[in-house]
């Protein structure tokens, strides 16, 4: 889109790791409204009108109820009822709807089951819910209509630089890319790869999903405990409860809930909704990702700055790092404005704020498609599927939604091999492979 010759080299399946793991939100973030960190929300809050107009299918507003709570002095009524209204403002006066507040009385009638314990009242305000996958392969088959060469399943193992960077790769061959400019945008990796310059913290956030019947919320409410925040989201059927957020130093590729991530965010979520005594047995599935903080040691995980970072350690060399998914694309025009002016290629002007998405959607949207073998062929030759884990996970979200899903991907990977030429072996391993994936680690989510 700006006369670039670009290539994108992803070492698993295209947002296997943090991309498809956040609470799907776009969000200015009313928490760092309250920390104090107004620019940081200004720039999200604007850039969630901006994914709005260029891709409705994946942002759709979503009113949030924050109710408070005599017994949590952490947040007040009356803060929340001044910091929603700059909250609209910061939108630049463009939110996605307008903000209120109701009282206790109000708020027990809008929000069914919400305990009525302590309650002052609440404040009601919108941000937008997203598809977090599909809002990366939307993006990439926009990048691939515009000319960009995509390749998942190749990993980046070195790069040297002498005129041009030599980079080798690893796929299902060895080669070697030379090209001007390098970008490492790797998130929970990037301090891993070679010359980066990235120091991270990294923080653990679990989600779990459980039927909408069994917390039938219209509305995302928020859930507090002292000056932390959680969600109750509606999302179709179903209903995402989330998130925790620790430290964590394990593995980058094996990141799931543990019992006590299920334990208490079911915990946080019958404190402010006792009549539906949630349970493990209520979990339909859970996700879990890292995040990649710009490396801050000093307090909580979550007090530390949501700001993303570009810079270049050595020449033609780029760190991407930090940020929030509502920021993506800021992020992607920042880094290309950098790199333009350090190499001195000719300027243009980005126009991704205002060019739609994609010209035509197909088996896209924030809920999962329906099951059929046009959808699975569609993944399959036109999204870079590879692998049933790829289709069921990040291509649809069929995994999380449905409590059959590995019923479910026995038929996937019959369409599969039909399209992909796999033979009983081939999807024999496939199956293996995807049902050694746990839906939630360490409980049982069947009643």
């Amino acid at each position: 889109m700006r006369g670039l010759r670009t290539a994108l080299v992803e070492q698993r399946d295209f947002a296997f790791g943090t991309s498809s793991r956040s609470s799907r939100l776009l969000h200015g973030g009313i928490r760092y409204l309250a920390q104090g960190r107004i620019g940081l929300v200004h720039e999200a809050s604007v850039e969630k009108t901006i994914l709005h107009r260029i891709a409705p299918h994946l942002a759709a507003p979503l009113p949030f109820v924050f109710p408070t709570f005599r017994q949590n002095p952490k947040w007040k009524l009356w803060q929340l009822m001044f910091g929603v209204k700059l909250y609209d403002l910061l939108c630049g006066g463009r939110n996605l709807g307008s903000s209120s507040w109701m009282d206790a009385r109000e708020t027990v009638e809008s929000v069914q089951g919400l305990s009525a314990d302590g309650l002052k009242g609440a404040v009601r305000y919108f941000d937008g819910l997203t598809n977090d996958a599909r809002l990366v392969l939307d993006t990439l088959r926009s990048a691939s209509d515009h000319g960009a060469v995509l390749l998942n399943y190749a990993r980046f193992t070195s790069g040297k630089r002498e005129e041009m960077w030599r980079c080798e790769i690893e796929a299902d061959t060895r080669f070697t890319i030379q090209t001007r400019t390098v970008v490492n945008a790797t998130g929970p990796w990037a301090d891993g790869l070679p010359h980066s310059a990235v120091q991270l913290r990294l923080t653990k956030g679990i989600h779990l999903v459980v039927e909408r019947s069994r917390l039938p919320v219209s509305d995302a409410i928020v859930m507090t405990e002292g000056s932390r925040i959680l969600f109750a989201i509606p999302w179709g059927e179903r209903t995402i409860l989330g998130t925790t957020d620790t430290d964590y130093d394990g593995s980058l590729s094996e990141v799931f809930a543990d019992p006590d991530d299920v334990n208490y965010v079911l915990r946080i979520a019958n404190a402010h909704f006792p009549s539906a005594k949630l349970c493990v047995d209520d979990v339909i599935s859970a996700w879990a990702g890292l995040r990649p903080l710009i490396a801050d040691r000093k307090g909580r995980p979550s007090d530390i700055s949501r700001s993303h970072e570009i810079k270049s350690p050595e020449p033609n060399w780029w760190d991407v790092a930090g940020g929030k998914l509502t920021t993506c694309r800021l992020m992607a025009e920042q880094t290309v404005d950098r790199l333009i002016a350090a190499t001195e290629l000719p300027r243009s002007a980005c126009s991704t704020a205002d060019e739609p998405l994609l010209s035509s959607v197909t088996f896209s949207g924030i809920t999962p498609p329906e099951i059929t073998p046009e959808a699975v062929r569609h993944f399959c030759q036109h999204e870079w599927a590879r692998h049933l884990d790829d289709v069921m996970i990040r291509r649809t979200s069929w995994h999380y939604y449905h409590r059959d899903a590995a019923e479910l991907a026995i038929q996937v990977s019959t369409w599969m091999a039909e399209v992909l030429g796999w033979d009983a072996g081939v999807t024999a391993e496939e199956l293996r492979r995807y049902q050694g994936l746990p839906r939630v680690t360490g409980a049982q989510t069947r009643r």
